[in-house]
């Protein structure tokens, strides 16, 4: 009986995939009506369309929109207004934002209704893991999952990361963690380092169990197998006495922790204690626990930085980045599995918010930018030269085309119109009528001096670069992020850099040779405009600086700390909190410059 139903969720789960991709134009057209329906009276929505819930009316006249545009409306909100300024149906929590890049979290409206749509996402991407991957039924998955503590506002409604609703939820409870290894009270607790050591122990504990891993950032899962080196003696002299450290003390870990660990097992702490104690960690995921079939875990975008260190720790083990998705709307999830970490496409959902797809001409945009810098076009006529052959309009989901990058627009029904998420993505292909996207870049610039502004992407490129000089030599990037020196004049780019051994956790011997060679390899892999700008010394030689182990581990800690989730915690590209600077200038432990004539 429970075969069948299985099966019966599964075919369900099959008939409503092909229903939202194969009639993607017809579902998005209800989901426009729909939500123009409900809120064309609402004050936002009123001063354009003036009540009416006309699709056309409201392309022509609603504008696309930032968080800034509608923050004053959303703080309205918060601070006790009615939801009707935005939405007719009630707001019943606010989502934040990652907050890690400097700024104050977003607070994104969420309503009861969006909230359980959403729960959809999981349950479609469990199907194409099943359908990719044999046995996921015959075992458990080990989750690293945590969450951080809530928020109330002045009205009442609490603000909290989208991962610790879900996590709270009975649609988690219910579903997912019934197969987790991690106990619910072990991902509830509000210390991560409890909370972490006990999810790991329960994991090794049953590690035979485990057909799969999951977290749901890839820099979750560096942080754990770091936390791992740490303290894998301590967990093995758990499961050694079977008895649990003292210093865990929150009371639900050690009730979960009592029902599992329920005496001495000598022979797995030996077998654990035999392979970690190694110089070399290479393979230990594979290792520890031999039948995982994959782990799953955002790896495109800032997550990208991640997948070398990870693809060493895993042992060919496969790594999946199941979705894509924000605080704001989930978007899309990976239809292919098993495609390549630098090949993951997003096959988008069409019942999850009307999307819009703004044209974006990454050519044209750089082309503009070196004749402006030349001053052979002015600063007006640059920017008419990245439009899209003189047209910005966005087009439908269904209309986009392959080959072309897009900024992503999203209306939702919990009262975002026309809002840019700031993601840059590529279109790649169809799945019946939908298209698929790959994440290129956030829209948003790290790095600037004078008339150079280097965006995250263009710096995850020129670090990938550096990375691939490195990989021979068997040294792995580990960490990175960076800032801008303005202290003196000219002004540089600082990268912070964290290495190790490709072969061991040892921190490498630095040759000055080799790091000026990065700093070249990096300078050299940036636009026209920032060699322009340093071949005439207006900006200064870009600088490497080397952090000793455990320094993005207090950066981390630093940024939890102050608000952030270590469950969606992402490591900033670019750093501006003078407290975070102080962080990582306090474990360098080396610095390099790039030569004075780099190109």
């Amino acid at each position: 009986m429970a075969g069948h139903m299985e099966t019966m969720e599964y075919e369900d789960g099959l008939k409503i995939l092909e229903e939202l991709t194969t009639n993607a134009h017809q579902i998005q057209e209800r989901v426009l009506e729909d939500i123009l329906k409900r809120n064309a009276g609402t004050e936002y929505l009123r001063g354009f369309l003036n009540g009416q819930a006309d699709k056309q009316l409201f392309k022509r006249n609603v504008p696309i929109v930032t968080y800034e545009d509608l923050k004053p409306y959303i703080d309205r909100i918060a601070n006790g207004e009615p939801s009707d300024i935005l939405l007719a149906d009630p707001i019943t929590q606010f989502f934040l934002s990652t907050g890690t890049s400097g700024g104050q979290p977003k607070l994104i409206p969420s309503t009861a209704e969006s909230f359980e749509q959403r729960m959809l996402e999981p349950t479609l991407e469990d199907l194409v893991m099943k359908k990719h991957f044999d046995g996921l039924d015959k075992g458990k998955t080990m989750c690293l999952f945590f969450v951080k503590p809530e928020i109330e506002t002045p009205s009442g409604l609490m603000a909290k990361f989208f991962t610790t609703s879900y996590f709270q939820s009975n649609s988690f409870k219910n579903g997912s963690a019934k197969i987790c290894t991690s106990p619910i009270d072990t991902i509830l607790c509000l210390d991560n380092k409890q909370s972490m050591y006990c999810q790991l122990l329960i994991g090794l504990l049953q590690r035979d169990d485990v057909v799969r891993i999951e977290s749901i950032f890839a820099s979750v899962f560096a942080r754990s197998i770091k936390f791992l080196i740490d303290y894998w003696k301590d967990l093995c002299s758990n499961i050694r006495t079977g008895c649990l450290s003292d210093w865990i003390t929150d009371p639900g870990c050690k009730n979960a922790v009592s029902l599992i660990l329920t005496g001495p097992n000598p022979e797995l702490a030996d077998s654990i204690e035999h392979i970690c104690d190694h110089k070399s960690w290479e393979g230990i995921i594979k290792k520890l626990w031999p039948n995982a079939k994959h782990i799953s875990s955002i790896i495109t975008g800032s997550m990208s930085q991640y997948i070398s260190l990870l693809e060493s720790y895993c042992g060919g083990i496969p790594l999946v980045s199941p979705l894509y998705a924000s605080s704001e709307a989930t978007f899309g999830i990976n239809l292919k599995p098993l495609s390549k970490p630098f090949d993951v496409s997003y096959t988008f959902l069409s019942n999850m918010a009307y999307f819009e797809f703004l044209p974006v001409n990454k050519a044209s945009r750089e082309k503009a930018q070196e004749l402006q810098f030349n001053n052979t076009v002015s600063e007006k006529a640059s920017i008419e030269m990245t439009k899209e052959n003189g047209n910005v309009e966005p087009v439908d989901l269904t209309n986009v085309k392959i080959g072309q990058c897009y900024e992503v627009v999203v209306t939702t029904m919990a009262g975002l119109y026309r809002y840019k998420v700031g993601d840059i993505l590529k279109a790649t292909g169809f799945y019946n009528n939908t298209p698929q996207f790959q994440f290129v870049e956030r829209q948003n610039v790290v790095l600037s001096i004078d008339l150079d502004k280097t965006s995250e992407a263009d710096l995850l490129k020129a670090i990938t670069n550096a990375k691939l000089f490195l990989d021979p030599l068997g040294f792995v990037l580990t960490l990175c992020s960076s800032y801008t020196d303005t202290s003196s004049t000219p002004g540089r780019y600082v990268l912070f850099w964290e290495l190790r051994m490709k072969e061991s956790n040892d921190f490498p011997k630095l040759d000055p040779r080799i790091m000026e060679q990065c700093c070249s390899i990096v300078e050299k892999s940036f636009d026209f405009t920032y060699k322009s700008l340093r071949k005439s010394n207006i900006i200064a030689p870009l600088q490497i600086r080397m952090v000793k182990h455990g320094t993005f581990d207090a950066l981390m800690d630093f940024y939890v700390s102050k608000g952030a989730s270590i469950n969606q915690y992402k490591t900033p590209s670019c750093i501006e909190s003078e407290e975070a600077i102080k962080i990582l200038n306090a474990g360098v432990i080396g610095k390099f410059f790039s030569p004075k004539t780099s190109f």
